[in-house]
């Protein structure tokens, strides 16, 4: 008998090589949510605003994508999100933007969040999902008061920069600290930016020693919103608590479709 499976989005990065822009996203991602999840990832190219789009309506774009799928990830990725989109002030990094991915993914953020559609965000997508939902971010963490760097090192193998760096503490009355029977777990970490403020609704999951925000959910049973800072998406086959929340995002995932389908079939 056919399986169906269910289908999560991923938001692709614009990479640029020579004088051409192409759409993707790593590899190690789509493992993670076709493996882990056990669901279908397909692409979704960052369309707004690229090139020759002027004319598209963009709301209707990314209803009709919407319409086709049963879950979000939003994966990580080098760049840094625009802080005009969050009311900062000018550009720390300003060779390190995405604005095509910006769009697109706070679009898609947005109308998910309306659909009550499972979200699942690592790195990168954490903070696209705070700023969606109204919080704030801190341009460069390593050079705020008090905070840590929590910046790799890009001379290391990459098996040493995405190797476990720091410990977090998982909040005892919440949701991820059900995925493991510890406090405590040790996570790697290759962020320039980082929580500033917390968007109305989300509330912490975990936080570094230096109390900066590496995970969140949204305070709400019946919808599965959850965002990590670091990485789990590495090795997640052997990290029990990389592949129990890849597990639970598949199963919210497979939820969601079911209930969508019974909609249907009434």
């Amino acid at each position: 008998m056919a399986i169906n499976y269910p289908i999560v989005g991923i938001p692709c990065d614009i990479n640029r090589s020579g004088i051409n822009a192409s759409h993707g996203v790593g590899e190690k991602y789509i493992n993670a949510i076709a493996h882990g999840s056990r669901v279908c990832p397909i692409l979704i190219p960052a369309q707004g605003p690229g090139e020759d789009l002027e004319s598209m309506d963009e709301n209707m774009f990314v209803g009709s994508l919407l319409n086709k799928l049963d879950g979000l990830f939003l994966a990580g990725s080098p760049s840094n999100i625009m802080p005009d989109l969050y009311g900062d002030e000018a550009s720390l990094t300003p060779n390190d933007h995405d604005s095509q991915r910006d769009s697109m993914s706070l679009l898609l953020i947005k109308a998910a969040f309306k659909r009550k559609m499972p979200i699942l965000a690592v790195c990168r997508g954490m903070q696209e999902v705070n700023v969606a939902l109204g919080g704030t971010l801190h341009q460069r963490v390593q050079d705020v008061e008090g905070l840590n760097d929590h910046r790799e090192d890009k001379h290391l193998p990459r098996e040493e920069q995405y190797g476990d760096s720091h410990t977090v503490q998982l909040r005892a009355t919440g949701e991820l600290i059900k995925l493991v029977d510890t406090e405590t777990i040790r996570v790697n970490s290759l962020h320039g930016q980082g929580i500033k403020q917390l968007a109305e609704g989300l509330v912490t999951e975990a936080h570094a020693s230096d109390d900066l925000v590496e995970a969140f959910r949204l305070n709400d049973d019946d919808h599965f919103v959850w965002a990590v800072q670091w990485h789990p998406e590495w090795q997640f086959k052997t990290n029990i608590f990389s592949s129990a929340l890849f597990a639970s995002f598949g199963n919210s995932v497979r939820t969601f479709a079911q209930k969508k389908a019974s909609k249907i079939d009434a």
